[in-house]
């Protein structure tokens, strides 16, 4: 039989980015779930924080080079990796200049967040499924861990589900106390130039971290609550929605426990 292959998107992953809920999970888990017999990939965005000559990033060329349209400009998509030889894993780095240069992964010095992390999202997420393609590997799950990888479900279920190569794929959305404030106003203008029809867009007037989540959560096949004490309106959240759900705490759970999550997920129908 065979493998199914799970797909990592993660905002941050250790050792690239000091320890954290979602750092620490976006490592661990996929190292138990490919020991648990399943194939993955595993990407994340390339921090200029993160030092390319100590975890020995490099270029993939065969993968980059293409150009992303983002808010009516093009924007170089440059994807690196590094391998991880005591997990047996490799990370793929989704790279452009004027997005991810900056030496904060988030937010300015003083905290704030960064104006254009919509935009930062959008060409996250579609640079991780345009270079799946390039790949030719084909997910039966994608699994977003943070809110740089909300607007996945959207573009898997809204505008790549008429691709071949995603029309069949699963999403799960994990849930984490990782918070911002709120993105432009204009997200749904910059949405437009993907295609998306006006319903679909409408749901996106409330740029706010609560409707953005709550948006990822309702377009998804299975959500993880990947923290012990969840806030109060994610849990609510949690607790009201109808796919499929589990909890996942590093250290805690067994990766055989998501591994077969996932697989019920593959296998099973949204629930009523």
């Amino acid at each position: 039989m065979e493998k199914k292959k799970i797909l990592f998107i993660s905002q941050e992953i250790l050792p690239f980015l000091p320890k954290s809920d979602i750092a620490t999970t976006a490592r661990k888990l996929p190292q138990g779930i490919q020991e648990a017999g399943k194939e993955i990939r595993v990407f994340t965005p390339k921090y200029g924080i993160i030092n390319e000559r100590r975890h020995q990033l490099h270029e993939v060329i065969r993968l980059s080079g293409m150009n992303l349209v983002i808010d009516d400009t093009d924007h170089p998509l440059i994807i690196k990796v590094a391998s991880l030889p005591t997990a047996r894993m490799q990370v793929y780095f989704i790279d452009n200049e004027e997005y991810f240069k900056r030496k904060n992964p988030l937010t300015e010095d003083d905290g704030t967040f960064f104006a254009d992390n919509d935009e930062r999202a959008i060409f996250f997420c579609r640079g991780v499924l345009e270079t799946v393609k390039k790949l030719g590997w084909k997910p039966d799950v994608v699994h977003c861990h943070g809110w740089l990888g909300a607007l996945m479900p959207l573009y898997l279920k809204k505008m790549y589900n008429n691709d071949p190569h995603f029309s069949d794929v699963k999403i799960v959305f994990s849930l984490y106390n990782d918070r911002f404030d709120k993105w432009d106003e204009r997200l749904i203008d910059k949405l437009k130039f993907d295609g998306f029809d006006q319903a679909t867009l409408d749901a996106y007037k409330d740029t706010t971290y609560l409707n953005i989540i709550d948006q990822a959560v309702k377009l998804s096949d299975g959500v993880v609550k990947n923290t012990n004490q969840l806030d109060a309106d994610l849990q609510q959240i949690f607790d009201t929605i109808n796919s499929h759900k589990e909890t996942f705490i590093p250290d805690e759970t067994p990766a055989k426990v998501m591994s077969e999550f996932f697989t019920k997920v593959i296998e099973e129908e949204i629930l009523a």
